[in-house]
């Protein structure tokens, strides 16, 4: 079964108007591969903007919401408030959120439940922590993970599953196209085992963590790596040649 290539900027707490404004023209004026989908992860003060400027060929994605459509919550948003932009993906369960702001695999697994509910596409993201790795727990930790968002989705077609190792973010260090494919190709073995067949067969795995245009066209050759969640280079021009990974 052919999945269709994914690939997600995430430009967290970066950028301004004049900045994105300017590689929203940049990504709107270039040739990107048709076969890829594209969405931008914006900051949820800038999701209007990115929705309104950015060419209808790519999407938009907010980088958190909250479980429940409104209420008390301050600082809070909700998929309600994401869709009424008329943005209709979220990132969740980066590891930002965890381990910088501590939300639990509970609390992820009801924003997941939530959002899908609401209409929304997910890229769920999961991925170990350095000491676990060298621990030789990585399974353990993003099945755990894994699960935990699993047992939230009743539709498997508005999930996008994004493996992030969390000492390949930001760091420069990526996990070779060897060590993602192996995790990918595990992570597909354990949704078959505990999904179902056609699901692990259709859902997207990505990669995250340091990708640039020097290592996209590797990491995609790989046949269980189906894109990739792009962090730093998504605000560059080479984030261009990362969709274009595969052409």
């Amino acid at each position: 079964m052919s999945r269709k290539f994914f690939v997600g900027g995430n430009w967290k707490m970066n950028g301004d108007k004049k900045s994105l404004g300017e590689l929203i023209q940049t990504m709107n004026a270039a040739k990107v591969d048709p076969n890829v989908e594209v969405v931008c992860g914006a900051p949820s003060i800038y999701l209007d903007f990115a929705r309104s400027h950015l060419d209808a060929k790519f999407g938009v994605a907010a980088q958190n919401c909250y479980k429940v459509p409104k209420g008390a919550f301050t600082g809070e948003i909700s998929p309600a408030m994401i869709k009424d932009c008329g943005v209709n993906w979220v990132i969740l369960g980066h590891s930002e959120r965890r381990h910088v702001f501590g939300e639990s695999d509970e609390l992820i697994g009801q924003k997941t439940a939530h959002a899908l509910e609401s209409g929304l596409g997910v890229i769920a993201c999961i991925g170990e922590k350095l000491d676990e790795r060298e621990g030789g727990i990585t399974e353990k930790v993003v099945f755990a993970q894994t699960k935990v968002i699993a047992d939230n989705v009743k539709d498997w077609s508005k999930v996008v599953l994004a493996y992030e190792p969390v000492w390949a973010i930001g760091t420069g260090k990526t996990a070779s196209p060897q060590q993602a494919q192996e995790v990918h190709d595990k992570l597909r073995a354990w949704m078959k085992t505990n999904v179902s067949e056609a699901v692990a067969n259709s859902v997207r795995i990505i990669y995250g963590g340091s990708v640039t245009g020097g290592t996209c066209k590797e990491l995609a050759s790989q046949k269980d790596v189906d894109g990739f969640l792009v962090g730093g280079a998504s605000l560059k021009p080479e984030f261009i040649e990362i969709i274009n990974a595969k052409a």
